[in-house]
């Protein structure tokens, strides 16, 4: 591997973790943030003259905290502070466990009631998970600029209101619970399917949200929306290595490898359901439609469509009656799907699924011409690699050739 390979995994792999730590040590998120940032440019500039280190992670942290405290010293107001930060200790290879344990301070903290639910949800991802202001706008349906206004406001209310940056207990989190609930889903989905660049899905990312959701359900023990949550992503992230072929190329569910599916943990999520009463719950409604998904028989479409109106009626999410929609074709009713579509241009401006759902179900009516204005509108929309290839063979397998 060479050293701007090893740079970009380590962005990968280690940015949120680092980032997370940093902040619960120096208290401030601007010094975290600028000095992580500062660090993978000096490892940009250094590792292909120097080499990489063995441990790339521990360089870092190291660099990063370095920085901070650099900057400390420039800043006169910050002299007081300086102290406490320069006798503090920059462990060379960090903990797993104290790594997990600081994101966690971190997530509780960003839950904070003095923000607003959309502030907290957006924060943690930033620093909790180590999105890019870019991904957490697009998990929002926001533009970029709207949502760097909102995550530097909720930094600075943050150092005003003095939020402590400590582990919560269990009787601290059930007023904060919903939030991190979606904080929580929110860094899975973008795991689970990213927004943008060459890769279709993060698995890493995936699996650090379902290790956040074990840990909130050590300290919540029984509570179902935990369990419910648990079950939907264990299930949905059990069908990764299924959901791309050997070049890379998105694979529809029906025509999943199912022998690629990791069983084991199929099972797991499916016992989590058992352990649930009847739906209370929109994480439990979700879960519920990953089992039927996740059964070694065909899909049951009507009862997907089903339980994604009952979701709807919930939520009114524009997202869940696209997939509503997708369900109901599924079923055999591409006419009552495509009117479901109505009005979800405007609520989904950016969102590439809107038009390609469309021509599907277009292509399935036979109205071809409008089918191939849909793929086109979806073809300037997508934004990975995977999904636009797809869209691309979809359009020319669709479509008939013109003679």
């Amino acid at each position: 591997m060479n050293s701007q390979d090893a740079v970009e995994q380590a962005y990968r792999e280690h940015w949120s973790r680092l980032l997370a730590l940093l902040v619960t040590r120096l208290r401030r998120f601007d010094l975290a943030e600028d000095g992580l940032q500062d660090a993978f440019v000096a490892a940009a500039r250094t590792w292909p003259g120097q080499g990489v280190p063995d441990r790339p992670a521990a360089w870092l942290l190291t660099a990063a905290h370095r920085r901070a405290l650099d900057r400390l010293r420039r800043e006169e107001n910050d002299r007081r502070r300086l102290p406490l930060l320069v006798t503090g200790t920059v462990h060379e290879d960090p903990d797993p466990d104290a790594i997990a344990d600081e994101r966690l301070r971190l997530l509780f903290a960003c839950c904070h009631p003095a923000l607003s639910a959309d502030a907290r949800a957006a924060l943690t991802l930033r620093f909790g998970a180590g999105l890019k202001t870019a991904e957490i706008a697009r998990l929002f349906l926001v533009p970029e600029p709207t949502m760097a206004a909102r995550l530097t406001r909720a930094k600075a209310k943050m150092a005003q209101a003095g939020i402590p940056l400590r582990r919560p207990t269990a009787d601290d989190l059930p007023a904060r619970l919903g939030v991190m609930l979606k904080v929580v889903y929110l860094l899975f989905t973008e795991g689970y399917r990213a927004t943008a660049g060459p890769e279709l899905q993060r698995p890493r990312l995936a699996a650090e949200a379902i290790r956040l959701g074990y840990l909130l359900g050590e300290l919540l023990p029984g509570e179902d929306e935990i369990l419910a949550l648990l079950a939907l992503m264990i299930l949905q992230h059990a069908r990764r290595d299924a959901r791309l072929d050997d070049n890379g190329r998105l694979v529809l569910l029906p025509d999943q490898d199912r022998a690629k599916w990791h069983h084991d943990e199929i099972d797991r999520g499916l016992d989590l359901l058992r352990r649930l009463g009847p739906p209370s719950g929109d994480y439990h409604l979700q879960a519920l439609i990953a089992a039927e998904h996740s059964t070694a028989g065909a899909t049951d479409w009507p009862r997907v469509a089903q339980l994604y109106a009952e979701l709807e009626r919930r939520t009114g999410s524009p997202v869940v009656r696209l997939n509503r929609a997708v369900a109901a074709a599924e079923a055999g009713s591409p006419e009552a799907a495509l009117s479901l579509l109505d009005g979800l241009d405007e609520a989904l401006p950016v969102n590439h699924l809107v038009p390609s759902v469309r021509a599907e179900l277009l292509c399935k009516l036979g109205r071809h011409a409008e089918a191939g204005a849909a793929f086109d509108a979806a073809l300037r929309l997508v934004r990975t690699d995977a999904e636009g290839t797809h869209l691309q063979r979809r359009r020319a397998e669709s479509l008939p050739r013109a003679r």
